[in-house]
């Protein structure tokens, strides 16, 4: 169980780093970039509750599916923390593989605060967790 809470602990953190370089992305214009940090993020936050069920996937899609069937449609999260990560992936693709795609600094602000409210609810949920 220790090692279940330790790769917790270090996923969310991990979503912390994301979310802060996120940030640091779009003071330098890097729009893009920090799209692509503002899912990871959340991919991060979501992860680190997988880690506690000692559960895990090879894809990405994987991840945000067994999320909103045992976390989100069983009434534990919100049902505003089923979009986020399927938004924030749409964004990324689109981010990290076309070439001529173009976000705007309020598209990425949006991105990161979505990014900020998902990665709060996981952090109250590990802070009830420990209780």
């Amino acid at each position: 169980m220790e090692s279940r809470n330790e790769l917790s602990k270090y996923r969310l953190e991990e979503a912390y780093r994301c979310l802060q370089a996120a940030n640091a992305l779009v003071a330098v214009n890097d729009y893009k970039s920090a799209a692509n940090r503002s899912y990871y993020c959340v991919f991060n936050a979501m992860k680190s509750i997988l880690a506690l069920e000692a559960v895990d996937f090879k894809h990405h899609s994987a991840v945000i599916s067994h999320f909103r069937k045992n976390y989100v449609k069983t009434g534990i999260f919100d049902t505003k923390m089923s979009d986020i990560p399927g938004e924030l992936f749409t964004v990324r693709g689109k981010s990290d593989y076309m070439d001529f795609y173009v976000i705007s600094k309020e598209q990425v602000s949006e991105q990161i605060e979505s990014a900020e409210y998902f990665l709060g609810q996981i952090h109250k949920y590990h802070d009830e967790q420990r209780k």
